[in-house]
């Protein structure tokens, strides 16, 4: 059976699924972690549940691709490299230029390095390792799927920011959204359990993890999301701020003496949200075992709860309705409280979640009560699968 490759990296981490197609299985999964830095860790997890892991003193980008094919040549999991016919990289910025994924050639893979300005910590990384794997595997395609495809044909009414319109025709200063692979693959099962066409349904998904993301489709079409030019827009994330008010940035490097805008945005990405607000940890669960003796882990989460209602009480009346509410990712895949709290804020709209189906983790299903309007559901992502399935598609259409 032919195999697939699915690539997702990150400026310290190389995460990676083999599937056989087309069966959809994935026969082997690991990821290479701490790159560049000592003590790096490789990790590799068979079709039998079995893991093997391996530390090095440095494992480089390149080395990590390398080390990724020789074991499974090595372990028999393939037995030619060439039996990997593609391989599907997760690329974060495409910009207004890439509305689909793409079939790799040396035209996109310059266009994705001229978007670095978008994602300057992801695109440059994930092109390095476009050209890696094409170089080990000269006879696979390679595919680029792009985080932001999903969100290029928004409405403008929703992806413009009221700044001077010239900004967006010189610069393309607009809403991009994050997360468009996990939330485009969500939507997709999300009609395939409730047995309706995804054009006939009104959802919004939420893609609650330590980075999160909420968006609302309509008909089948992603018309709003809740991340913005980059990912630090939107809710209250695990260490970013959300939205803020952009006058509250120079106030405050004035007052921290800081004049490097750079390291202020590095205190909203990296020491915000969750972990700011907490004083304790960027972890729901470490919030949620000491709510009752910190209030400011209490008021993280309150404050988590409240931003994430907010985008989606809009996006209701935004749409003019909504069929189902849909949780994904850590938080929303295994966090029944808050599941819970967000439901019982939203109440009004004929959203509940049923106490006893709301307490489980990880899997697939509706968690409403029997007879409201809205169905709550627990649907975990697939982004390596839905990366799959597009490199299939382009691959058998070339």
């Amino acid at each position: 059976m032919a195999k697939i490759l699915a690539i997702n990296a990150g400026s310290s981490t190389l995460k990676w699924k083999l599937f056989s197609v087309p069966e959809e299985t994935v026969i082997a999964s690991g990821m290479v972690d701490r790159l560049g830095l000592p003590n790096s860790v490789f990790t590799i997890k068979k079709a039998d549940g079995s893991k093997e892991t391996e530390t090095k003193d440095t494992i480089d980008a390149k080395e990590a691709a390398a080390m990724v094919l020789t074991r499974l040549k090595n372990d028999n999991i393939v037995d030619q490299l060439t039996d990997i016919k593609g391989v599907g990289h997760r690329v974060v910025a495409g910009g207004e230029d890439f509305k689909d994924s793409v079939v790799i050639t040396p035209q996109t893979l310059k266009k994705i390095k001229d978007l670095s300005e978008y994602a300057p910590l992801h695109n440059p990384t994930q092109a390095y390792y476009i050209e890696v794997f094409r170089d080990l595997l000269p006879k696979a395609v390679q595919v680029a799927v792009f985080d932001t495809s999903l969100y290029a044909d928004m409405p403008k009414v929703n992806y413009l920011y009221s700044i001077p319109y010239d900004y967006y025709e010189k610069f393309g200063a607009r809403k991009y959204g994050a997360h468009g692979t996990s939330h485009r693959y969500v939507a997709n099962r999300t009609a395939q359990l409730l047995g309706k066409p995804l054009d006939e349904l009104k959802l919004v998904t939420l893609h609650l993890g330590s980075g999160a993301s909420i968006t609302a489709f309509d008909h089948g079409q992603a018309i709003d999301t809740s991340m913005g030019f980059t990912p630090l827009a939107g809710i209250t994330m695990s260490t970013r701020s959300g939205d803020i008010d952009a006058s509250i940035i120079p106030f405050l490097m004035r007052h921290l003496g800081i004049s490097d805008v750079e390291d202020f945005i590095d205190i909203l990405n990296h020491k915000s949200g969750l972990l700011g607000i907490s004083g304790l940890s960027p972890d729901m669960r470490d919030l949620d075992k000491t709510q009752d003796t910190r209030e400011q882990s209490k008021l993280a989460i309150e404050i988590f709860v409240n931003r994430v209602v907010k985008y989606v009480g809009s996006y209701i009346a935004e749409m003019n309705g909504i069929d189902a509410l849909v949780f994904t990712a850590g938080m929303g895949e295994n966090s029944w409280m808050i599941r819970e709290r967000i439901a019982k804020s939203l109440s009004y709209f004929g959203i509940t979640v049923d106490v006893d189906k709301n307490h489980m983790h990880g899997k697939e299903e509706v968690i409403s009560k029997e007879g409201e309007p809205v169905k709550v559901m627990v649907v975990p992502t697939n982004e390596e699968l839905m990366i799959v399935r597009d490199v299939e598609r382009l691959s058998s259409a070339k």
